[in-house]
């Protein structure tokens, strides 16, 4: 069981054009939201490379949030579905190497939903705490 004092971090790989806004967003609408995320601006999620999840993951960051645009809308036309692609094959590789993959989210995010962005944050923040710190970096992290 996780402890109460636990608090976790997340590595935010977030689209510039919609879920970076939608987080600004959030901010500027004053929507309350936990600050366990330390957001990265990525022009895509199309452009997060499968290894940057890995390393954040190996450098201690508890959960790994990449947001992009929805299904459709990418402002490259299909970066999105490329990171859903990656996170895909990402988490069956976690799984067979026996690490936890719900420890890294991908969602869709449009730039006009900071209440969308404030509660992921949240429920993501919220399953961190119950599933404890990451076991991988008290081996890994430098």
């Amino acid at each position: 069981m996780a402890d109460n004092e636990f608090e976790p971090n997340i590595v935010g790989f977030l689209c510039n054009w919609c879920t970076y806004t939608a987080a600004d967003l959030a901010g500027t609408t004053r929507m309350q939201y936990p600050t366990n995320l330390r957001p990265i601006r990525t022009m895509c999620s199309g452009s997060v490379d499968p290894v940057y999840v890995i390393r954040a993951l190996l450098s201690g960051a508890d959960g790994v949030l990449v947001g992009g645009c929805h299904p459709g809308d990418c402002h490259y036309v299909s970066g999105n579905y490329k990171a859903r692609r990656r996170i895909t094959i990402l988490k069956t590789i976690l799984n067979t190497l026996g690490l936890e993959d719900e420890r890294v989210w991908l969602r869709w995010i449009s730039a006009a939903e900071g209440r969308k962005f404030a509660d992921t944050v949240s429920k993501f923040t919220e399953e961190l705490r119950k599933q404890g710190p990451n076991p991988v970096k008290k081996y890994w992290s430098t």
